[in-house]
């Protein structure tokens, strides 16, 4: 059934993909698609690397919805009026 894939369906494929993701999301896709199949073949095989750790584990990862929103502007100072304590007159 899948065994004759040729050039016009990979083609739709991409058209479809990119009206339904856009095209900023594709390359996150693909990078987290990487990503998981890296994650999974290194399961499969037991294969970890204890001394060599990839720079992008070390860092959580965020959602596209989380990248595309800015940090608050008076987060740093709404954090540090927290943590002062409270003076009373």
């Amino acid at each position: 059934m899948f065994s004759q894939i040729g050039p016009l369906e990979i083609v739709l494929i991409i058209v479809v993909l990119l009206i339904v993701f856009g095209p900023k999301r594709l390359p996150s896709l693909g990078r987290s698609l990487g990503t998981g199949m890296r994650e999974f073949k290194d399961s499969i095989t037991g294969e970890d690397k204890p001394g060599a750790e990839n720079a992008a584990t070390d860092r959580p990862a965020l959602s596209q919805a989380q990248a595309d929103v800015p940090p608050p502007a008076g987060a740093g100072a709404a954090q540090g009026a927290e943590s002062a304590p409270e003076q009373r007159a």
